[in-house]
């Protein structure tokens, strides 16, 4: 054979080898490039996490309008109720608009370039939603995304309710034009802040590893101290301690607890931005927290000598809720159930004692419940995190500092909105003059404010 019929018959045998070999090299290649290429790919939305999200705003909503409306409404007397609702849904409307107009941005956006407000607030670069469309996302917990126009809108919803929950410390005195002025500056100065600091990447409380799953600092410590301090500087309701001011109908208030209770799922279990596992541990926990805080509520009625009410009940569904808020994804359901319980006695002796010797006038006990209950929320999700009652931390996990931070957080908190709710509130009375006629007041802010009556008899 002739050395040109040698090569010729290596260089096929070559070929054919090659040629086996294809398969076995494509299938190792396959997967690198597949990996390569999803790495290269931006992240698409789980479909079943948007819809989960979107739900949940819209949950959300729901416990503003009609919730909140009828529960803090069927607590003012007659003559205030259309103001009181008015109010909240007027607020909430207010805050989805500054919201998109420069809250989210304040809030999630961009760094700022302000190198000492960085932990404080986010840049302004995306003011009105600047580049925002139907094709960017939001980041979650895991390596998953939703949209971002879905996360800006359950963002939306909980500064909107934040600022209609101050209201129920100054309903039947404060005008309604103060109302909606006190709300663009408070907003702005106080909620966009301290939803930075605790919720976005860079914040103070979120490096400091603060944990706040749902809002017990930014929503229900925000709200119920600054509540707190309004009412203060508002000043008390014309026969505050000397006249019956009841309750004019416990019945709606009894449907607003109902809508409330439903949106929380929204509230809470939405907070873990997809739907997963997480998810799934702050719904049950927010049924056995909340069910525990409204038996508790009416024991703790019973063991101080009187009868097991329904305001009670409603204020104990309240208190579990608004306590197992930052714990709902931090917890197991026996700790969910001790911190709702724990939680409702504590806001029940704030609201019957702490708010008597001290004399002011929080209408609604937003302070009292949102505040105190928040604060025991908040340090109380430390310990829920413990295995002994079922929390998800580990051997390692450091309690005492935790403690720590915790209460770092929450005193911070306090701080803040207490001096921007001081400026929020005197900017208001310089601008509109805060409060409503002694005449106005004692007619009824239905009729003096808006012309209507809430009942025709």
């Amino acid at each position: 054979m002739t050395f040109a019929d040698k090569f010729a018959a290596s260089a096929g045998a070559a070929g054919l080898a090659l040629f086996a070999a294809l398969p076995a090299w494509a299938q190792e290649a396959a997967p690198a490039a597949a990996e390569a290429v999803a790495k290269a790919a931006p992240a698409v939305p789980n479909p079943g996490n948007n819809a989960w999200m979107m739900t949940s705003t819209v949950l959300v909503l729901l416990m503003i309008l009609p919730g909140l409306a009828l529960f803090y409404g069927g607590l003012t007397r007659t003559k205030n109720m259309l103001s009181t609702m008015t109010q909240v849904g007027a607020a909430a409307c207010l805050a989805m608009l500054v919201w998109v107009m420069w809250g989210y941005s304040m809030a999630f956006g961009p760094d700022t370039t302000i190198e000492p407000l960085k932990p404080y607030v986010a840049g302004l670069g995306k003011l009105f939603l600047a580049g925002v469309g139907v094709d960017s996302t939001a980041a979650t917990f895991t390596d998953e995304v939703i949209s971002e126009y879905v996360f800006i809108s359950f963002q939306m919803t909980f500064a909107a309710i934040t600022l209609a929950l101050v209201l129920g410390s100054v309903v039947e005195r404060m005008k309604f034009s103060a109302v909606l002025v006190f709300g663009v500056i408070w907003l702005t100065i106080v909620y966009f802040p301290i939803a930075h600091m605790v919720w976005a990447a860079g914040g103070k409380f979120f490096e400091m590893g603060a944990l706040d799953f749902a809002g017990g600092t930014v929503v229900h410590i925000n709200a119920g101290v600054s509540a707190l301090v309004a009412c203060l500087i508002l000043g008390k309701r014309i026969g505050y301690q000397k006249e019956i001011m009841a309750p004019h109908s416990l019945t709606m208030t009894m449907i607003g607890t109902g809508l409330l209770w439903v949106g929380w799922f929204g509230f809470n279990a939405g907070s873990a931005l997809e739907a997963n596992g997480s998810a799934g541990l702050a719904m049950i926990n927010t049924m056995v927290a909340t069910a525990s805080g409204a038996l508790a509520w009416m024991l703790a009625e019973k063991l101080s000598g009187h009868k097991a009410s329904a305001l009670g009940f409603c204020s104990g569904v309240i208190a579990g809720l608004v306590a197992i808020t930052p714990a709902a994804g931090n917890s197991g359901p026996f700790g969910a159930i001790l911190l709702g319980a724990l939680a409702s006695v504590i806001c029940f002796f704030a609201v019957t004692k702490l708010k008597a010797k001290l004399g002011y006038d929080d209408s609604l006990d937003a302070f009292g419940i949102h505040g105190i209950g928040g604060m025991v929320g908040a340090v109380g999700t430390a310990v829920t995190m413990l295995a002994a009652i079922g929390g998800p931390a580990g051997a390692d996990y450091d309690l005492s500092g935790q403690l720590v931070t915790q209460i770092l957080a929450v005193g911070t908190t306090i701080i803040w909105a207490s001096i921007g709710t001081a400026i929020a509130i005197y900017a208001a009375k310089a601008l509109t003059g805060l409060r409503v006629s002694p005449e106005v007041e004692r007619e009824g802010l239905d009729l003096g404010e808006h012309g209507e009556r809430a009942y025709n008899y």
